[in-house]
């Protein structure tokens, strides 16, 4: 029997969630199987990062840039809060990673406020100042207040 794991990534899920619904355990593919759930963990970890990252390079952005500041970076700020909520609903364990998570996901999010708003990377601080629970509320922009036209 040929396995699809390097050929036919696809056919090999199906052939394999089959194998489980049929109990057909001695057909299992179980190394490769293994690794695929593992790496399932990491992919909910380096979205939490992805996220983060976003949020926090926008809420630089709205800092240290107040006069441009859009509807389109007060969207993607309420956007990415909603889903980092939404993922740490559905992954309560990654709350244990948060810290580090947060750690990592700044320096991504610096150098994207600094590649989106020309300015140099040593404007912003090389430490997170937000807090978590900062960075989740969706009273937290950083900076002088929100005008109310973007707010409404």
């Amino acid at each position: 029997m040929p396995n699809f794991y390097e050929t036919d990534f696809y056919t090999w899920t199906q052939e394999q969630a089959n194998f489980l619904r049929h109990h057909q355990w001695n057909q299992l593919d179980l190394p490769n199987l293994i690794e695929e759930i593992e790496s399932l963990g990491r992919k909910e970890r380096q979205e939490l990062r992805n996220r983060l990252s976003v949020l926090i390079g926008h809420l630089l952005k709205w800092e240290y840039q107040p006069k441009e500041r859009s509807r389109s970076w007060l969207a993607t700020i309420r956007v990415q809060r909603r889903e980092i909520i939404k993922l740490l609903g559905d992954n309560p364990s990654l709350k244990p990673y948060l810290e580090e998570a947060l750690q990592e996901s700044y320096e991504n999010g610096r150098d994207l406020a600094s590649g989106e708003t020309n300015l140099p990377l040593s404007t912003f601080p090389q430490q997170c100042l937000y807090l978590f629970e900062e960075i989740l509320s969706d009273r937290f922009y950083p900076g002088e207040s929100t005008t109310h036209d973007l707010m409404n």
